[in-house]
């Protein structure tokens, strides 16, 4: 096949789209031909959107997309405003701008767009009716460069908005699939209805909306076995073991993470968090031979991932932390001066600087932090434990697991530093910001009932 002079993301979009091929089809062709199962249509993603070159992936590229190799190997990288690899080119903040600028693109009248805003179903499908399926297949795409975006920016953006958004696109997506028979791209939007259910899971958990998470989960894993994709229930298990382990049910969290590794190989990045999680899990239930098990399986996880493994948003891993959570396993098991030494490391390599002032891992920087705080207080460092656990409520609209840590850390100061003003200043901050987070917490009574 002649390829025009791209560079390589565009080039590889441009090629699928000549070979009539969504990214899920060629994530599905690239692991036909290598024998594996670790090409995901969120790395395909990547790819086009320039945010990893795919240099190992060329030649098994270049024969599912009929072109030679020597095109793909020439072509460069893409130079323009947009952000460099492993950067994400969206704005934060941009989202509902992005939404419509994508839809748009794909041949949805402007019309349409305010009855996606106030959810009306019926006028999206007044709208549906004037598509034809080569719109259909740019809707396809379009979901999954959404998919994508909201993974990126599900850290970084307060839940209750991000909850907002997702679910005007998922509401969106489940229109189109009750409209649409068995057309050849029917098991590229279920997927795509599975992957916003398992967002509006994880930004319902981040709010501590409990209930509505475990449906989403569950839809999500309804989604995951109709189209036969185990990946997606296995992030869901995940979901719901973290969920579990801050609501301090340990040996459930385990049994969670362990179920749910069970149903995806190793090499992917669900399931080594899966098993840093079993890890961390059983640190906290006090079973010293099943985390040293669980981190045994971690490392090896870690170690099978490739180098250019997604280190931001949802469906990441931080491969600094060799292996993750083994801070907050160090402060489970008492060897706190361990924990801090593997902590800092963590907030160092993982947190930057530079991250912190771009707004990614608001979340987890701040979970760190209370980790950090809680293995200072064991160790009698009242005044360095007070000030991380100050650091660590200094955002807006901390997200429930953030709080969960925050109060365990305010009962240990309480029962250990009793009547010191470290302790006081740090629970009038503590109780601060649990009233200014149950104003803020937005109630959706009635958002998980059709799931469609």
């Amino acid at each position: 096949m002649e390829a025009p002079d791209l560079p390589l993301p565009d080039l590889l979009k441009h090629l699928r789209n000549a070979a009539k091929m969504t990214q899920q089809q060629v994530a599905d062709n690239l692991c036909d031909i290598t024998g594996t199962f670790t090409v995901t249509r969120h790395e395909v993603g990547r790819w086009e959107q320039g945010r990893v070159r795919p240099t190992s992936w060329l030649p098994a590229l270049a024969s599912v997309l009929k072109v030679d190799l020597e095109i793909l190997e020439k072509a460069p990288d893409r130079k323009s405003s947009a952000a460099p690899y492993n950067v994400p080119n969206v704005e934060m903040g941009q989202v509902g701008e992005v939404l419509r600028r994508t839809f748009l693109k794909h041949g949805i009248t402007a019309a349409a767009m305010p009855v996606l805003q106030a959810h009306e179903n019926h006028r999206i499908i007044q709208a549906l009716d004037a598509m034809t399926s080569d719109r259909l297949t740019g809707i396809v795409d379009s979901l999954g460069e959404l998919i994508d975006h909201y993974a990126l920016t599900i850290c970084a953006l307060p839940p209750a908005d991000m909850y907002d958004e997702l679910l005007m696109v998922r509401s969106y997506a489940s229109g189109i699939l009750d409209r649409t028979g068995h057309v050849p791209w029917r098991k590229e939007l279920i997927l795509a209805t599975g992957w916003l259910s398992h967002l509006l899971a994880v930004t319902a958990s981040d709010m501590g909306e409990h209930a509505a998470a475990r449906v989403w989960c569950a839809d999500a894993e309804r989604r995951s076995r109709e189209v036969g994709h185990p990946e997606l229930a296995a992030w869901s298990s995940l979901t719901k073991a973290m969920i579990a382990w801050y609501q301090g049910q340990p040996r459930q969290s385990a049994m969670l993470s362990a179920r749910g590794r069970q149903t995806v190989t190793p090499g992917t990045v669900v399931y080594a968090k899966l098993a840093s999680q079993e890890m961390r899990a059983a640190a906290m239930a006090g079973d010293v031979d099943r985390m040293t098990r669980a981190r045994h399986n971690a490392r090896k996880a870690i170690a099978a991932l490739p180098s250019d493994a997604p280190s931001t948003g949802a469906f990441s891993i931080a491969l600094a932390e060799d292996p993750p959570y083994t801070a907050t396993s160090l402060l489970f098991v008492g060897r706190y001066r361990e924990a801090v030494t593997a902590t800092n490391q963590v907030i160092q390599t993982v947190y930057q600087p530079e991250a912190r002032q771009r707004g990614e891992h608001p979340s987890g920087y701040a979970r760190s932090l209370l980790i950090l705080a809680l293995a200072q207080a064991a160790l009698g460092q009242l005044d360095e434990s007070v000030a991380a656990g100050h650091a660590a409520l200094s955002g807006s609209r901390p997200a429930w697991p953030t709080m969960v840590l925050a109060g365990k850390l305010d009962k240990v100061l309480t029962k250990d530093f009793a009547d010191t003003r470290p302790t006081t200043e740090y629970h009038a901050r503590y109780q601060e910001t649990i009233g200014a987070s149950a104003e803020n917490r937005p109630q959706h009574p009635s958002r998980i009932e059709d799931l469609g």
